[in-house]
């Protein structure tokens, strides 16, 4: 059967026999569109002009095969003779462009399954090592990638007209109904891309920046599960393909730009702060300024959107990277912290002091003193916050042994800034917890300098002396006001 379809087939040119994009018609045809989109179509600088022979002397040899109209089964690849293989393998690649409507599962369900089982047989075949791409073949793979994942995503959830924003926490997870077969498709991506038996230099001329440029954007997608196989792919192609990686960094701060100052809305920065928690981790010390500016002008201003929970953890592991591998940024990222530092959100605040435990860890006392007055003026309204979550988060700062001997050391400095906080705390707070905890921290500085401890004593009841002489002023010229007033009335 496939001698005859050799046979009956003629050799096309390159520009004849491309690939179509089926995006720009409608779901469920089953026929290519004569003209491609190039929406989907991926331009390689590095690729000879239309209609060009191929230099490569294996994929020239076997005829190039005519477009399908129509989905049918095909014999397997590895009942297939070794020189038959390629075009068969191309001849798969051209059903698996067949798109169609995964709303209604009942819709064209045969040729959906032959689809589904031809994929799945393509990622078999190069799981297996057997499978040795010439160039044609990765070229014709890497279309047909595009042309099944390179799509307009649906509208996110908030877009709806008329329906109010929500939290993005409160919000049900989106499930793609084309996903099990995009599924797969990521799948034979994946294993392209890991595999020994792809040679960088031609991947990259079809994994291209215009490639790169449209994985990122598949990060929107409202489907976690395919934005952990993104996150899976870019990692790996910006592990293997040296050459992007400048390019890969540049495009997801400009991703990071756009989300912090204008939409506040992204589905996939948690994703992309993973892959960059893996390349910041692998960054060679004395770091590039090129790092520390990212650090300064995306990482840091990423603590401000509102949806700062969802990526919390992710960021804050970016930054205590940043820290540890060089000491001296502690004191920027400390200053970026109280910058952005959330005024009404308590929830969002207990974050930030959990992270500003984290950053201190890793501090060292020079960098400590630069920043301390305007940490610990923050520190203190967080003692006093009537929110008990924030002010517990506060006073288990004196729990950390490292963070302690920091301020045990600046004591003369820390304890004037903090002592009325610790005071009213222990007079008027409401919280039974919060109340015991700062008498703890009470009892501990004037265990560090009683001394200190009596003389901040006597200044704040110095102040609330002069407090009380102010108000009481006030009273009688309030009554004196009042006084005049009845006379003349």
């Amino acid at each position: 059967m496939l001698k005859k379809i050799i046979k009956g087939s003629k050799k096309y040119s390159k520009s004849d026999s491309t690939v179509k994009d089926l995006g720009s018609r409608p779901s469920g045809s089953g026929n290519f569109v004569s003209d491609p989109s190039p929406n989907v179509v991926v331009n390689h600088a590095s690729r000879s002009g239309q209609g060009a022979p191929n230099t490569n002397s294996s994929s020239s040899a076997v005829p190039f095969p005519p477009p399908m109209t129509t989905v049918e089964p095909l014999p397997l690849l590895r009942d297939a003779p070794v020189s038959e293989r390629q075009y068969l393998f191309l001849r798969k690649l051209q059903i698996c462009c067949f798109q169609f409507d995964f709303i209604d599962p009942l819709k064209s369900a045969r040729e959906k399954e032959i689809k589904r089982q031809t994929l799945l047989e393509l990622v078999d075949y190069t799981q297996s090592g057997s499978s040795q791409f010439t160039e044609i073949c990765q070229e014709e793979m890497i279309k047909m990638v595009g042309i099944n994942i390179f799509r307009p995503l649906p509208p996110a959830s908030h877009e709806n007209t008329g329906q109010a924003v929500s939290d993005p926490e409160e919000e049900e997870h989106y499930l793609d109904p084309s996903w099990p077969h995009l599924q797969i498709v990521y799948e034979l991506l994946l294993r392209y891309v890991v595999s020994s038996d792809t040679d960088t230099k031609v991947a990259k001329k079809y994994v291209d920046h215009s490639f790169v440029l449209k994985l990122l954007d598949l990060f929107d997608s409202e489907d976690i599960r395919e934005r952990e196989f993104l996150k899976t792919i870019l990692h790996r192609i910006y592990g293997k393909f040296m050459v992007h990686r400048p390019f890969i960094r540049k495009a997801i701060n400009n991703i990071f730009y756009r989300f912090i100052y204008e939409t506040e809305r992204h589905s996939g920065i948690g994703e992309l702060l993973e892959i960059l928690g893996s390349i910041i981790n692998g960054f060679a010390v004395p770091m590039k300024e090129e790092h520390k500016l990212f650090l300064v002008r995306a990482l840091i201003p990423l603590h401000k959107p509102k949806p700062f929970a969802m990526y919390h953890q992710q960021l804050s592991y970016c930054i205590i990277q940043f820290v540890e591998k060089d000491y001296k940024l502690a004191d920027t990222v400390i200053r970026g912290l109280l910058k952005y530092w959330p005024l009404t959100n308590c929830q969002k605040e207990v974050l930030f002091v959990g992270e500003l435990e984290e950053v201190l860890e890793a501090t060292q006392c020079a960098e400590f003193q630069r920043c301390t007055v305007p940490l610990f003026r923050q520190i203190a309204r967080c003692l006093n916050s009537l929110h008990f979550q924030v002010a517990e988060r506060a006073l288990f700062l004196w729990n950390n042994e490292h963070i302690v001997s920091l301020i045990s050391l600046n004591r003369q400095v820390i304890l004037p800034i903090i002592f009325e906080a610790l005071e009213r705390n222990t007079r008027s707070h409401w919280n039974q917890a919060v109340h015991g905890l700062t008498l703890n921290v009470r009892k501990m500085f004037m265990g560090m300098d009683p001394e200190l401890f009596d003389e901040c004593q006597r200044e704040f009841a110095g102040k609330e002396a002069r407090a009380q002489e102010v108000e009481e002023q006030r009273e009688m010229t309030w009554k004196k006001l009042a006084d005049v007033a009845a006379e003349r009335g």
